[in-house]
């Protein structure tokens, strides 16, 4: 289905707004999540390949993003709240159950979804983030035992603060450097974390999915920590023209939607490590039950720095299908390689 054919329309989901892009008028539900700066048109590839095989696709707008509502308490976009955001939205559609796809910050919110409500969600699918127990997927203590910003501070370390505990800065420090330029921070960010911006020398040719702990440390640090009077646009590259697979037209869609929304509700969402830690520790040790597939980029700098995750998988989730890793491919994996997603995808789905 093209997208001139996709179906948008907005439903009331645990008291919020949220705004649906759809695609397929029947067959099996699968509700698709996204994260951080995003939208519901990250997964424009994955519409239209659902929609045309038979299923009934709908990305959201998650709360905080789009044309969704935008709560100003930061404890409104804690994962509890959004499960309960996405129960709502399966049976604001009419439907009693559906299969879960999330990427970047939507990958915690499906596989806790599938944890936590597997009588609504059947199946899960994560792109870039591992399940973890305790809602984040961390080096060194990937499953809960340690609160998140404990340790964030351990993997900062001197002079560094990890970009999460950034972003969740409610002084608004990170919030005033990408309204500051936000056209060249999104740009940026969609650039720098993906495979078309060029690695370090010292690391041309290395197996990064990989990485031995120190050394594996001192990439997180590099990437993904922001040095004290810095703000992390200093640890991305602008390009001087877009990748083939962000095409200006996509690019804009992305930057119209923040700057008429604004970075505070999307950056809300950083701002719940604790308490998700917290509100999930009643389901530690119990095991996501639900078929799932894990897919992944070996460029990108999530799923290299939870890569204990990612091989601890199955100790947590029983009926792990399929862990995929994309060569050649940064965090953006829906966008940087859709055929290759789209048939995995699809091949999962089938198996169900």
């Amino acid at each position: 289905m093209p997208r001139s054919e996709w179906q948008e329309i907005t439903v009331t989901s645990n008291g919020q707004r949220i705004h649906l892009r759809i695609s397929g008028d029947s067959g099996p539900l699968v509700l698709l999540c996204h994260g951080f700066p995003e939208s519901s048109y990250t997964w424009q590839h994955q519409l239209n390949a659902l929609g045309a095989a038979g299923y009934r696709a709908v990305a959201m707008d998650m709360p905080g993003y789009g044309r969704s509502s935008k709560p100003t308490q930061p404890s409104d976009y804690r994962t509890t709240e959004l499960v309960a955001c996405c129960v709502g939205v399966v049976e604001a559609l009419g439907e009693s159950n559906a299969v879960i796809v999330g990427h970047d910050l939507g990958a915690p919110v499906a596989w806790a979804a599938a944890w936590i409500r597997p009588d609504v969600f059947r199946a899960v699918v994560a792109l870039s983030v591992p399940f973890s127990g305790g809602g984040a997927a961390l080096p060194g203590d990937p499953f809960g035992e340690v609160r998140p910003t404990v340790m964030h501070q351990e993997i900062a370390g001197e002079g560094l603060t990890f970009y999460q505990d950034y972003f969740a800065d409610r002084s608004g420090a990170a919030e005033r450097e990408i309204e500051a330029d936000l056209r060249r921070f999104i740009t940026s960010g969609f650039y720098g974390l993906s495979a078309d911006s060029p690695l370090p020398p010292e690391l041309e040719g290395v197996d990064l999915t990989t990485l031995p702990p120190d050394f594996l440390l001192q990439f997180v640090r590099s990437a993904m920590c922001v040095r004290n009077g810095e703000g992390f646009g200093a640890n991305l590259q602008s390009p001087e023209t877009l990748p083939a697979w962000l095409p200006q037209e996509t690019l804009d869609i992305f930057i119209d939607e923040l700057e008429f929304g604004g970075m505070s509700a999307p950056l809300a969402w950083y701002a719940n490590a604790d308490l998700n830690w917290e509100v999930l520790a009643q389901y530690r040790g119990t095991p996501v039950t639900v078929p799932a597939m894990f897919i992944g980029g070996d460029r990108d700098v999530v799923t290299i720095w939870s890569q204990e995750a990612r091989l601890r998988a199955t100790e947590y989730v029983t009926d792990l299908r399929r862990s995929v890793i994309i060569p050649d491919c940064g965090h953006w994996i829906q966008q940087e390689h859709p055929e290759t997603v789209n048939k995995e995808l699809l091949a999962f789905l089938e198996s169900l």
